[in-house]
């Protein structure tokens, strides 16, 4: 006779009141439905392996049959796992690894794979109705106030102000391919190691051209090779330390472009993806607090805003997006979402104009 399966609580389970009803949330599956108070006291007598017979011995007031519907609904929920199944490895590989950041940091399980809409007129002015829009700016109009120096006139002359203005969001961009020379400096100067840094008890840390709370660099990067000189189409890992391209799978890149970022048609005419990862352990390891996720993004932010001004000081056309498909990312390479995942996309193409500098 087989031994009774045993079920546990989903270890990435919140509760919740959403519009006046309670409602069970499994954060890393995004599954969520209304309850009655009566689930929450059975999820709460499955914090350890338990059988539906042993529930029966500790509810004997509700009967064998309506406590298998429960548990049966739960699990298919996914409020309530079931021992050995992929989905119980996961919960508990979850409840591991970020032990020192949950509840807090669920936001990131539960804002992946979101559904994109364009956005529309109609439903901006709709907004607009509702309610006006906040200020753009703040002023203390009572305070004193000093009036500063006008920045240098001559400031198009210095290179550096003059990449920095220069930057801006492309949308367009000539289908022209970009040279792997280019490619070469946007990985180097962006994600690339400059240097090393002595940081007793942990050895010898990366230096960077952007800032990482305590040098851990969770950031990784991948690229979508779409036109690219000499290079073919596919997806690839960049090995920051020996500068190198490793090549993961051939794919049909210009769909996949589309497929990773919500289907953005101008994506389609840039020249590469990049998407920009964090490996959350190395940061876990040392900072076990949540706020230590803010540092993740901001590291992210960092990034992105180097890789920005790299392209163009190099003439590209630069671009950045939040909106992406985690999921379908993670699965292409390969990665698991928890101990890795996509926290935003960059691209670059030529623009319909080009204005190639003598560095590239």
């Amino acid at each position: 006779m087989s031994r009774p399966r045993r079920l546990r609580r989903a270890r990435a389970v919140l509760v919740a009141w959403h519009e006046r009803q309670l409602v069970l949330m499994n954060y890393q599956t995004l599954a969520w439905a209304s309850c009655d108070p009566v689930a929450i006291r059975i999820l709460h007598l499955l914090e350890d392996w338990s059988t539906p017979s042993d529930l029966n011995a500790l509810l004997p007031e509700y009967t064998s049959g309506s406590l298998r519907s429960a548990l049966r609904e739960l699990l298919d929920n996914t409020f309530v796992v079931a021992e050995h199944t992929p989905g119980a490895k996961r919960d508990a590989d979850l409840a591991s690894i970020w032990s020192a950041w949950l509840p807090e940091t669920s936001f990131h399980f539960a804002t992946k794979d979101v559904q994109y809409l364009p956005p529309s007129p109609a439903m901006f002015r709709r907004y607009l109705a509702e309610s006006p829009q906040p200020p753009r700016l703040k002023r203390y109009r009572q305070a004193p106030y000093l009036k500063l120096p006008p920045p240098a006139a001559n400031r198009l002359k210095d290179p550096f102000e003059c990449v920095l203005l220069a930057r801006k969001t492309h949308r367009s961009f000539s289908r022209k391919r970009v040279s792997l020379d280019a490619l070469s400096k946007l990985l180097h100067y962006t994600w690339g190691v400059t240097g090393r840094i002595d940081a007793p008890p942990f050895g010898r840390l990366f230096h960077k051209t952007s800032p990482s709370g305590g040098a851990r660099h969770p950031g990784e990067v991948y690229v979508l090779a779409m036109r690219i000189e000499g290079l073919q189409q596919g997806l690839y890992h960049y090995d920051c330390l020996h500068h190198r391209l490793e090549k993961l799978r051939r794919v049909d890149a210009i769909s996949k472009s589309l497929a990773y970022t919500g289907n953005q048609d101008f994506v389609a005419d840039a020249s590469a993806l990049f998407l920009m990862t964090a490996v959350f352990p190395r940061v876990l390891w040392k900072y076990r607090f949540a706020r230590s996720y803010r540092v993740v993004l901001l590291d992210a932010g960092h990034l992105c805003q180097t890789f920005c001004l790299v392209a163009t000081w190099l003439g590209l056309a630069p671009f950045c997006t939040a909106a992406f498909e985690d999921s379908l990312i993670e699965g292409d390479l390969g990665l698991d979402g928890i101990r890795e995942s996509p926290l935003y996309v960059a691209g670059v193409g030529t623009p319909p104009v080009a204005r190639v500098r003598s560095r590239r």
